[in-house]
């Protein structure tokens, strides 16, 4: 009678005020040797009443996994692999449990992950598929699971499901796909990126409807991968950039800006670490990243400007690749004046004064006096904003500092005296931009005629009044230039 009594108990359960009377009359030990049956009737039934008794309540799970129920699951799963009924019963009961640090404790010293990747290979139904994803999802919180997950080759499995589902739009495929990427964001281990970069190549010759969906996943993932120096030299050692730039030339034209918006992020953030910096530059990178500045829609606009910026910080040699570029310059000045896009505009002034800040050569500045992007600096240096305020005034100080000559007539036409002057006077003004302006002006002295502009301007006034400003690196400058401007020092 007890598999019987198992199929009572377990339609009993569904009932949630007969689970409390199942807990006291002690049915959930009773029913735990149960699964050691080879009666797959029994094991259904009974792993149906113990779940269905213990979900959502975490004392009974804790006190499940302290009496060993973990390993009858185990070999549920391993030895009953072809049976649907059961395996669904043992993924739930997995899936109430996995939470649990003992739990997971308790799954690393099995096969589960072995098991678990069997079954998400052979899974046709979306229901199995989210509830497998769930499970490996807690599972993937453990460090000694992920790495067991990743032997059993779980991130074959998930290419080759991402790779089956691509350009579809049907809302269950949609749900799995986001499971698929969310559980590689998870593993964050060696052999992901390598799943990434094999997708990426594959999808190379795809015409866009059919590889948008995946192509963006794919990208949005290496964002999130991206966590670490390491992650990211993986990556550009795997050649991720060059399938990455390939996929973005292709699209560039495109309306549908998901696929450019996703991987031009994912190349801001390899572009961050210096080594990755490095061997970009050498494989040429920065030169084709600009061939897709004939994009005209804003946000790719945006994140394409965000991205040179990170590859030019910090960088000489990539500030003077981009600094010596007539169409790069001649575009950013033309998006410098873009006022009706306010991303736009803000970046391409940045990345202006990036490439300024971070150049050691004269012809980079006589290029962007050229291409009159000195005037957008000048006005940048009056931006709400206190950082790009900053950006501008320390980016113009170096430029004036490698070549004032070059830069002198500039900076008379757009009275950039008399903006260093009122950032002086502006009791609003941050004491950082406030002693930034003075450095600048430091450098405008070794200049006849702006010197002139400044003691025209009476700017030592000011400058004498800020020797008692509350802030001491205010003060500290204001005293150097006042000394600088009476030939003191």
């Amino acid at each position: 009678c007890a598999v019987k009594a198992a199929q009572v108990l377990s339609e009993i359960a569904k009932n949630e005020e007969m689970k409390k009377p199942c807990i006291e009359a002690d049915l959930v030990p009773t029913l735990i040797p149960l699964l050691e049956s080879t009666d797959q009737e029994m094991l259904l039934h009974a792993g149906r009443a113990i779940g269905r008794i213990c979900y959502d309540n975490r004392r009974l799970q804790e006190e499940l996994v302290k009496v060993g129920v973990i390993t009858p699951l185990v070999r549920v799963l391993t030895d009953y692999a072809e049976s649907d009924p059961l395996v669904h019963v043992d993924l739930l009961a997995l899936c109430n449990l996995a939470d649990l640090d003992t739990a997971k404790e308790a799954l690393s010293k099995t096969k589960v992950a072995e098991q678990l990747v069997k079954q998400l290979r052979r899974a046709e139904n979306h229901e199995k598929l989210e509830i497998i994803f769930e499970v490996l999802q807690a599972l993937a919180e453990n460090d000694a699971l992920k790495v067991q997950l990743v032997e059993a080759g779980v991130q074959e499995v998930l290419s080759e499901i991402l790779m089956r589902l691509q350009g579809s739009s049907q809302a269950e495929n949609t749900c799995i796909v986001k499971a698929a990427s969310d559980l590689i964001v998870s593993l964050l281990l060696g052999g992901v990126q390598e799943v990434l970069s094999e997708i990426l190549m594959r999808l190379q010759g795809s015409s866009q409807a059919e590889n948008t969906c995946i192509v963006k996943a794919a990208s949005d993932l290496i964002v999130s991968l991206l966590l670490g120096d390491g992650n990211c030299e993986r990556m550009v050692q795997l050649g991720v950039i060059h399938q990455l730039l390939d996929l973005l030339e292709k699209h560039v034209e495109s309306e549908d800006i998901s696929v450019q918006h996703a991987a031009l992020s994912a190349l801001r953030n390899l572009a961050i670490p210096v080594v990755s910096k490095v061997q970009i530059l050498e494989e040429g990178v920065a030169e084709r990243i600009q061939t897709l500045l004939r994009s005209e829609m804003p946000p790719v606009q945006f994140k394409l400007l965000e991205t040179l910026r990170m590859l030019a910080d910090g960088q000489a040699d990539a500030a003077e690749i981009l600094g010596q570029d007539p169409m790069l310059l001649n575009r950013l000045v033309q998006w410098c004046s873009a006022n009706d896009h306010t991303g736009v505009h803000g970046e391409a002034n940045r990345l202006l004064a990036s490439i300024l800040h971070h150049n050691r050569s004269q012809e980079v500045v006589k290029a962007i006096q050229e291409a009159q992007g000195v005037k957008h600096l000048i006005s940048m240096t009056t931006s709400e904003h206190a950082a790009m305020q900053n950006e501008a005034l320390n980016a113009l100080a170096i430029a004036s500092a490698i070549n004032l000559e070059t830069l002198e007539e500039s900076f008379k036409e757009s009275q950039l005296v008399q903006s260093l002057h009122k950032l002086l006077q502006d009791d609003n003004t941050s004491p950082e931009v406030k002693y930034n302006s003075m450095r600048l002006l430091r450098s405008l002295l070794n200049s006849g005629d702006l010197r002139q502009e400044i003691e025209e301007d009476k700017i030592k006034e000011t400058l004498e009044q800020l020797c008692s400003h509350s802030n001491a690196n205010v003060v500290k400058e204001a005293i150097t230039t006042l000394q600088v401007l009476r030939g003191e020092t």
